[in-house]
């Protein structure tokens, strides 16, 4: 699913225009990047939390040479799904296959 399918889902489901939904849509994605950005953590109850994490520099490997690398020390987003989520998704799909397999 794309960003242009999402959007296309809630404009439908809200009778909001395409137009007014990718512009709500883009807010939002701006908003958690901004956060982010910032060093700040976003949670939302029954989906999930967006944080920055730090990575301590070490030494890597080039796979395809097999040089040495030095990485510094950088942050990263990560994304940690709510056990609601986890479990919404996961009776969801137990239910699909049952359809499937009868």
């Amino acid at each position: 699913m794309t960003k242009a399918d999402i959007v296309e889902k809630i404009a439908l489901g809200t009778g909001v225009t395409k137009l007014e939904t990718e512009a709500i849509v883009e807010g939002f994605l701006n908003t958690v990047i901004e956060a982010l950005k910032e060093g700040k953590g976003i949670e939302i109850r029954g989906f999930g939390s967006y944080k920055v994490r730090k990575k301590k520099a070490r030494l890597a490997r080039n796979p395809k040479t097999g040089e040495k690398v030095f990485v510094e020390e950088h942050y990263v987003p990560s994304f940690k799904f709510s056990k609601d989520f986890k479990a919404i998704v996961d009776k969801g799909l137990k239910e699909e296959r049952l359809v499937v397999n009868k």
